[in-house]
This record gives C-alpha cells, structure tokens and sequence, in this order.
C-alpha cells in the first residue's frame, strides 16, 4: 500500500504481482537503455560536443556550430549521413508535412504503406478537408494507401506490386488511433524488402514516433532513407521544450531543409536562440528517459490484463514503441481512467478532462496530459477519440516509479467512480 495515495489494498496488491511478472521484461528494456546509452554518448564524443554549443545564437543563425553539432550528433546515433534538428519544428506531423512537401513534386505519387495514416495526415496529404487548403492533393502529388492484412500486419506482396513508380514509400511505425500492431524495426525491413523490389529508388519514410531508442536499431538502420520525429516524444528525453528532427540521406535533408526555411539557404540559416542546452541534454538521457516509459507501459499492460480489460500489446508482447492501447469496453469507462491518468499527475492533477473537437482530428478527443511541457507524450499522458473500440492510448512516464504510481491511481479513479470493481 502506498504512504501518499488511498489506493485499495486489493488494488495494490494486484500492482505488485503485476510488476512481478514483468520482471523479465524489465531486465530486457535495460539492457536496451544500456546500449543506446552508450551509443548517444559516443555520438556526443565523437562530435567534441563543447560547452559553447549550449548557448544559443540569435538573427540568422550563421555559423550556429550548436546546432550543426546537433545535427551530426543525431545523423551519428541514428546512422544516417545527415540530420535537421530544430525548436521550429512545431510537432512531429510538421516534421513529416516538412519533409513529404520538401520531397515530393506535381506528378510523383505518394503511397502510404501501412494502411490508413494517423488522423492529423489526413488533410495534409488530401484525403480530408476543403479542395485549396494547401494539401499534398493541391499540389498535383497522387497518393495512394495499400489496406493492412486482417490481422493488422502490411501486406508485403500489394506493397511490392504498388510501389512500382511511387517517389515515396510511407511508413507508420505507431499504430495511431487503430487497434493494428506497432511495427518492430524487424517488420519494417519487411516493408523495405518489399518496397525495393519493384522501386529500387523510391525514398523510403518513416514516421518514427514514439519509437526512436525502443530497439537497439533504427529504421534507418535497415534501409530507410528518411525518418523524422518530434522531440517532445522520445528523442527530447523530457527536457526538449518544443521541436523535431529529420534524419536520413544527405540529399533529402537538403530538400527538407529548404522547404523549412527556403531555397538556397536551407540548414545555413536559422538561430538556435536559447534551445540547444535542452536539445542536447534531452538527447543524451533519451534512451533512459525512454526506458521508464516502456517500463510504465509493460506494467500497465500487465496490471489493466489482470483487471479483465484487454490490451495492446498484450502482456509479454515485444515492444516497437512507448504506446499501449487499454481496451475500456465503454465509454464511461475511459473517461475514468483517462481522468485517473490526469489525477495522477505532476502538473495540474485537480483537473478534469472533457472531450473536446481537437483540430486535426475528426472525432472528439479527450485527453489526460498533466506534464512539465505541454503536450510531452514521453510525459506521463493518455488520449482517445471518442469512438469504438473505447481504448485510451496510453505513453510516457519520466520516471518508472512515478509512471507506476500514475496507471495505479488511474485504477483507483476507477474503482472510486465504479467502473471497475475488484
């Protein structure tokens, strides 16, 4: 039982045999911090990281040696031959916006790998919203998606046989709002395999949210040519206030450089002001930062499955990013665990979450998100549209400790609002 919660003795009880058995799992993700840890931290010597590159610059940014240390920091640890690390990167769909713009042209084809994109793509790419908005649709960029096999795995042989003449290959590793699979770096090289078939000079993208240092590899460790990220997800490791990355083949940095800032300047242009000390830093303890998030989410899994709800990934599972996916059955039901995550947080734990019209988002969504930085999904945090199959999308937790102390009182709010009993 806890000293600082009023958590139910069965319920408390229960988290402890759910640690238990994870306790294989546990040992397992440590092993992988222990090696991205050391990989980061050879990425930092190897790149003489100096303490002037934590001070920022201010007007154009010329000569910004901070942030041009970053960049090869990131493309050394990811190994790619370049990086773009940027605060200016708003969220990780703009780093994706930014490259898929910077890439494609009127006339070249766009074909979504993995079945249906995460829903804040949908009017980027045109598949929803207003004709004239601006989306990749206006622009002349054909796109295509190739439909996920039934039990959510892609489906190589359809890949194989559309992405012949594609200028991009679209890769989803999270699952988003949907019930398939997050996809290990292992089903990704299938996705590559597949795809260099019949286009052997498609550029291969991956979105690679919530999953950077969950593996000891990359996408871009097995044949991606470009990935990207936000860093108030992974890569930030809690401390990164705002920004994103881009990393892959230099040429295709270029582009995406240019369409971030403009034509002919690209990278040489762009002050760091006061961010890089947070990006730096952020990037070093990420993969322990990421660590205690799978670890919150393993036992998460373990403790809801207990509880009689389902989960994805089930117990036991191999882990391909941060995020599980709590199956509440109903919608009374996550409203109170979302609220229970909320109540367990650092920041603002008095509040209440309500489903709210989010933009980018087609259905209502509510959301538990008490962290340090606004929208920090490496932070203790949980949403869901609301819609079948009523399952909270739960990821972060900066700590294991207090991550577990978060989904125990999530539980708890539960059991008080009685939509669970134990």
């Amino acid at each position: 039982m806890s000293e600082f919660f009023s958590i139910d003795p069965k319920l408390a009880e229960l988290a402890e045999k759910a640690e238990e058995a994870c306790s294989a799992e546990f040992a397992r993700i440590d092993e992988i911090a222990r090696y991205n840890g050391e990989k980061v931290l050879s990425a930092f010597i190897k790149n003489k990281v100096s303490e002037p590159y934590l001070h920022g610059t201010t007007g154009y940014g010329y000569d910004d040696a901070g942030r041009d240390t970053l960049d090869r920091v990131y493309a050394d640890a990811f190994g790619t031959e370049d990086a773009l690390v940027r605060f200016n990167f708003v969220n990780g769909t703009h780093t994706i916006s930014t490259a898929l713009f910077g890439i494609l042209r009127p006339g070249d084809r766009l074909l979504m790998c993995t079945g249906a994109p995460y829903d804040t793509l949908e009017e980027i790419v045109g598949k929803r919203g207003k004709p004239g908005n601006g989306s990749l649709r206006d622009y002349g960029v054909e796109y295509e998606e190739v439909d996920l096999l039934e039990n959510g795995m892609p489906d190589l042989g359809r890949i194989t046989e559309r992405a012949s003449g594609a200028k991009i290959a679209y890769i989803q590793r999270s699952r988003g709002y949907s019930t398939r699979p997050s996809y290990t770096v292992a089903d990704i090289k299938t996705i590559v395999d597949a795809v260099r078939k019949s286009s052997p000079d498609a550029v291969i993208m991956v979105d690679n949210c919530y999953g950077e240092f969950v593996e000891k590899l990359e996408p871009t460790n097995v044949g991606a040519d470009i990935m990207m990220g936000s860093l108030i997800k992974n890569p930030g490791g809690g401390l990164a206030s705002t920004g994103g990355y881009i990393a892959g083949r230099r040429d295709l940095i270029e582009l995406c450089a240019y369409r971030l800032t403009c034509v002919g300047m690209g990278k040489e242009i762009g002050a760091s002001l006061h961010q890089n000390r947070e990006m730096y830093m952020g990037f070093f303890l990420a993969p322990q930062t990421v660590a205690n998030a799978v670890k919150t989410s393993v036992f998460a899994c373990r403790l809801f499955s207990m509880l009689g709800f389902g989960t994805l990934p089930a117990p036991g599972e191999p882990r391909a990013d941060i995020i599980a996916s709590i199956l509440l059955k109903n919608e009374s039901a996550l409203c109170s665990f979302i609220r229970g995550i909320q109540h367990g947080a650092p920041v603002d734990s008095f509040a209440t979450p309500e489903p709210v019209e989010t933009p980018g988002y087609e259905s209502k969504v509510i959301m538990a998100a008490g962290a340090f930085t606004m929208g920090a999904s490496i932070e203790l945090s949980a949403d869901a549209p609301m819609r079948e199959p009523y399952a909270a999308w739960l990821q972060g937790g900066l700590t294991y400790p207090t991550g577990r102390a978060g989904i125990v009182i999530a539980a708890q709010n539960m059991i008080d609002e009685k939509t669970i009993s134990l």
